[in-house]
């Protein structure tokens, strides 16, 4: 890729050419100073005339830049319209000038001007057309680059953002899932031990906001390994069958808590996939959160799965509130809470959805949701059934 300062000083070469001036120039606008400064020039006075400032008032190429208007001069010593010593900087035998303003969609950016007409030769119509059309050449090629450097920038600065957000992913995880870890295990001790109902209560509210924090914990981190690259796959021969049985009896008391019931329906031969066991559970568990969270007492979640030629598909089906149709297509998005009112009632970080979708492209799968707001919502995704080699056994069936 060519860069700018290279393109320019080629355009005013053949402006040089084509207009057969002695020498060409770009000027270009300059807000911090609010004057016009030279960007490209012959190639010999470089350090010259980059150094070179031009006020907008009293000069022909303030004149053009301001009115947007071509000016040819024949004569310059004998015109007192404006100040020459600017320009005689670079040429001091300052004999005729043609000035044209760089457009860019309507707006002036700066001058392209050509220089002395070589064999004592006046500019000529000709001559104002083909700066116009280099000029306006010049301007596109000097805005593209702005854009791209101001790109450039903002993804870098993306990029310290996101670097930034890791670190501070890694660091509040690693310090706060040790004293997690110890109020779930005194407080579960505690609770095995007491016999007082009451206390027995209050430890039960202690030991399930710590699984809520370790919960939280353990998706921030699942985000930031993906994100850094470091998250593999450890695959292996599992049951779906068997994760599922597992996930439903895990999250039981959840359900009937809000007096939810679990319906299950498999076949009564596993459903193997070659895959990252803990990962799969996290998806399916995740989605079974979310289901359980976002359905009304005494509402009904279903969990299935089938094959689907060389494929498992899993859903997750509930009769709860349902989601929005706006908001259905980015639930799966970081961050992403469904309307603020649900984020107060229902609380979390908005991590369970995308940590699944995550979890399952991870294994060359996919996820996706049907939902009718007020009626509910069904979450389902597959997974290829690669390199199933064991025999297929079976599981006990699970009942709620």
């Amino acid at each position: 890729m060519v860069d700018l300062e290279t393109l320019l000083y080629s355009m005013t070469e053949l402006a040089c050419d084509l207009t057969r001036s002695a020498m060409c120039c770009v000027v270009l606008y300059e807000p911090e100073t609010d004057l016009l400064k030279y960007i490209a020039g012959p190639v010999g006075q470089r350090d010259n005339f980059l150094n070179i400032r031009i006020p907008l008032d009293n000069t022909i190429e303030g004149s053009v830049y301001r009115d947007a208007k071509p000016i040819i001069i024949d004569n310059c010593p004998a015109d007192n319209r404006f100040d020459w010593r600017t320009v005689k900087q670079l040429s001091p035998e300052l004999r005729n000038i043609i000035v044209v303003p760089l457009l860019f969609r309507g707006e002036t950016i700066g001058v392209f001007e050509g220089i002395n007409k070589i064999d004592q030769e006046q500019f000529s119509f000709e001559d104002l057309t083909i700066l116009e059309i280099l000029s306006s050449q010049a301007a596109t090629a000097i805005l593209s680059n702005l854009l791209f450097d101001e790109v450039r920038q903002a993804y870098q600065e993306v990029d310290e953002l996101e670097k930034m957000k890791s670190n501070f992913i890694a660091i509040t995880s690693h310090e706060l899932r040790t004293p997690i870890g110890l109020i779930l295990g005194h407080a579960t001790f505690l609770n095995d031990f007491s016999t007082d109902p009451q206390i027995q209560t209050q430890l039960e509210v202690i030991i399930r906001n710590a699984e809520r924090l370790k919960s939280i914990l353990e998706d921030l981190t699942k985000v930031n390994e993906i994100q850094l690259g470091t998250s593999n796959v450890r695959h292996k021969l599992i049951s779906i069958n068997q994760i599922i049985y597992r996930c439903a009896e895990h999250k039981m008391p959840s359900a009937r808590a809000k007096d939810i019931s679990f319906l299950i329906k498999l076949p009564e031969k596993d459903l193997f996939v070659d895959a990252d066991e803990e990962k799969i559970a996290l998806v399916i568990n995740n989605l079974v959160d979310n289901a359980i969270v976002f359905s009304n007492k005494g509402c009904h979640i279903q969990l299935t799965a089938e094959q689907i030629g060389n494929y498992v598909q899993v859903s997750i089906a509930d009769n709860g509130i349902g989601i929005p149709a706006k908001d259905l297509p980015h639930i799966f998005d970081r961050f992403f809470q469904v309307q603020s009112h649900l984020t107060r009632k229902h609380g979390g970080l908005g991590l369970g959805l995308s940590v699944a979708k995550s979890m399952v492209e991870l294994h060359k799968g996919q996820i996706w949701a049907e939902s009718i707001e007020g009626k509910g919502s069904r979450f389902s995704f597959i997974l290829p059934r690669t390199n199933i080699s064991r025999s297929e056994g079976s599981t006990a069936p699970f009942t709620t």
